[in-house]
């Protein structure tokens, strides 16, 4: 078991100001596998206050320091790459495979995202009357969640420490192994003191602290919607730059055409994929009335296949869901599905058979589902597919686009009317026919799934204040 109830704070680990607990569960086996530390207050204060002193250097270093920094965090990221993914499976529950391939390949992706955008960015830019220049916005706050945690942690943590910004991270309680390492590979890097500090604790406790601490420049913060209001109201009275990633409730809009049984089946596969614990993932597939029947089969059937599998195994399958209370939260909306009249084509409540053990469920698909259901309107953050069925082009744009949330959003058919259809979809992106976005792309939605942009070039912007000097 893990020891881990230190904090990196200006550069060495150090013990809690208040020595409280907690235990960190393995989703498969439901045994404990580390300890970590709650943190307070007191303890943000103590990060912040060393950020601070570090902004005084740090964000005043040149693009060639920084790009040596990061290049050589880059470097210690890759030469313990696989500890990395092993410290995803066993925290959160991702397949091996899947986090060796997916998860940590996050962290690197970001790393080497800074790098490039930094080589070249533009910091200062001559206008007809005046120079306008980019500085770094001072101390960060980051909050991370526990679905994607390297992901998350290095897509804040990379264009700010491009930029020349000093940070406090909370990783999540639930996932806190990636972070600690990552925090190993930033001291391997040779950052100075107090550029990166890394504490644990609840977000009620920490979280708020971090959001309302008037010490703190900017907070990111990537995790439910209602959690993100919070920050929000914590940070208003110190008017602090507030950026949000948040929930997502994605439509895939399936048209009619020669690749219709397979772009059902890879929706299929791709809403259920890191067991449906992506703000992203495709949860809402629409098809036209005239293939609704065909969809209901091909959707039953790739359901059916989907293994289930201890995330310690080599393959491709999914894991079990990150915690006990995730699990309770993913059942009662299964049951509400079926309350509310929806069509259980496969899955349903209870564990698969042979999973007694671990925070498994079934893979689960809903047919003659509508848009005022709970199951398509709430994010249920688990292996959960609503099929609905829509009239025609500006049916399927009006059930799309009826959500509160707007991340995400997929597009299968003929080119012309799939980007025609692009056009008109409120969300921040858009995949159309299986197309994936890079890490030089900007992340982020509208509506109610937040507000910035993170990933590559964009992801400096919020990082950055703007000067004119005339």
């Amino acid at each position: 078991m893990l020891d881990l109830r230190k904090f990196y704070i200006n550069g060495s680990w150090c013990n809690p100001q208040q020595a409280r607990d907690l235990d960190v569960i393995n989703p498969a086996t439901e045994q404990t596998i580390a300890t970590v530390s709650l943190g307070s207050a007191a303890d943000v204060d103590l990060a912040v206050a060393a950020a601070r002193a570090a902004f005084e250097t740090f964000g005043y270093t040149s693009r060639e320091e920084r790009l040596r920094l990061l290049e050589r965090l880059l470097e210690a990221y890759m030469d313990r790459y696989s500890e990395m993914a092993e410290a995803i499976s066993l925290e959160m529950g991702a397949p091996i495979d899947f986090a060796t391939s997916s998860q940590a390949a996050c962290g690197n992706g970001h790393l080497k995202a800074a790098i490039d955008a930094l080589k070249n960015y533009p910091f200062e830019q001559q206008l007809a009357t005046g120079r306008v220049i980019k500085e770094p916005i001072g101390v960060c706050g980051f909050i991370t969640p526990w679905n994607w945690p390297i992901n998350q942690v290095a897509c804040k943590t990379a264009p700010a420490l491009a930029t020349g910004c000093t940070m406090v991270l909370k990783g999540s309680e639930l996932s806190p192994l990636s972070s600690h390492l990552f925090a190993q590979m930033v001291d391997e890097a040779g950052y100075p003191k107090g550029v990166f500090n890394l504490l644990d604790g609840l977000g009620p406790e920490v979280g708020a602290a971090i959001s309302s601490h008037p010490d703190i420049d900017m907070v990111s913060f990537t995790g439910s919607t209602a959690a993100g209001i919070a920050v929000s109201k914590a940070a208003a009275d110190s008017v602090k730059r507030v950026t949000l990633e948040l929930g997502g409730k994605s439509p895939n809009i399936i048209l009619d055409h020669d690749d219709f049984e397979q772009a059902v089946a890879d929706g299929v596969a791709s809403c259920f994929g890191n067991t449906g614990q992506s703000c992203n993932a495709p949860t809402r597939m629409l098809v036209p009335e005239s293939r609704y029947d065909d969809a209901v089969k091909i959707a039953e059937s790739v359901t059916a296949n989907t293994p289930v599998n201890d995330p310690s195994t080599s393959g491709q399958f999914i894991g079990p869901l990150v915690s006990a209370v995730h699990f309770e939260r993913v059942q009662s909306l299964i049951k509400a599905g079926i309350q509310e009249g929806a069509r259980l084509l496969a899955g349903g409540p209870g564990k698969p058979d042979g999973f007694d053990t671990g925070y498994y469920v079934k893979p689960t698909v809903f047919a003659d589902v509508n848009n005022d259901m709970r199951i398509a309107r709430e994010e249920i953050f688990g292996p959960v597919l609503c099929l609905i069925p829509f009239k025609d082009e500006a049916d399927a744009i009006r059930i799309a686009n009826d959500t509160p949330y707007g991340l995400a959003a997929y597009i299968s058919g003929e080119d012309d009317a799939a980007l025609r259809i692009a056009h008109r979809i409120r969300a921040g992106m858009i995949h159309v026919n299986g197309g994936d976005q890079g890490f030089d792309c900007p992340f982020g939605g509208y509506k109610q799934s937040g507000n910035g942009r993170e990933w590559g070039e964009f992801g400096f912007e919020d990082f950055l204040e703007i000067k004119t000097i005339a």
